[in-house]
């Protein structure tokens, strides 16, 4: 694997982390970090995309319906550029999403953006989809078919 397809690799598990996560809690951890200048190119705004989906993974492909989404675009002093779309109507999401993307893509503040804000959130993120399985498991009911006896 390349050195770009690294970083897009990252940059891609990022933003799910990032899209998955609560806003507030974004906010707070940015707040732990000396932010550097930074502009909106894109200022918050709402759209709808068109949701796709097949019959069993495999078949022919049918709109599914629409779906409110929120995008944002912010550039940093230093030229890094990034973007953040969430699904819904938060548009400060959407921004603080796309600052997190440039912050991440600068080398001064790349790793510091992984450490203080995207690992803990990915641990969070595991933690809570832990319990969700442990809670779909628990409510688990095994069935089997006793066989009766002919005569």
């Amino acid at each position: 694997m390349t050195q770009h397809n690294t970083q897009q690799a990252q940059r891609k598990a990022a933003m799910a982390v990032l899209a998955h996560a609560e806003a507030g809690e974004i906010a707070a951890r940015l707040r732990n970090l000396s932010l550097p200048d930074h502009q909106d190119l894109r200022a918050p705004e709402n759209g709808l995309v068109m949701l796709r989906g097949r019959v069993g993974g495999d078949g022919a492909p049918f709109n599914l319906g629409e779906a409110t989404v929120s995008r944002a675009a912010v550039r940093l002093a230093s030229g890094e550029v990034g973007f953040g779309y969430t699904l819904g109507r938060d548009g400060e999401k959407a921004r603080l999403i796309a600052l997190c993307d440039a912050l991440a893509q600068s080398r001064d503040f790349g790793e510091e953006v992984e450490r203080e804000i995207i690992a803990p959130l990915r641990a969070q993120l595991m933690v809570t989809r832990k319990q969700a399985a442990e809670a779909t498991a628990a409510t688990k009911v095994d069935f089997y078919t006793m066989v009766r006896g002919e005569g």
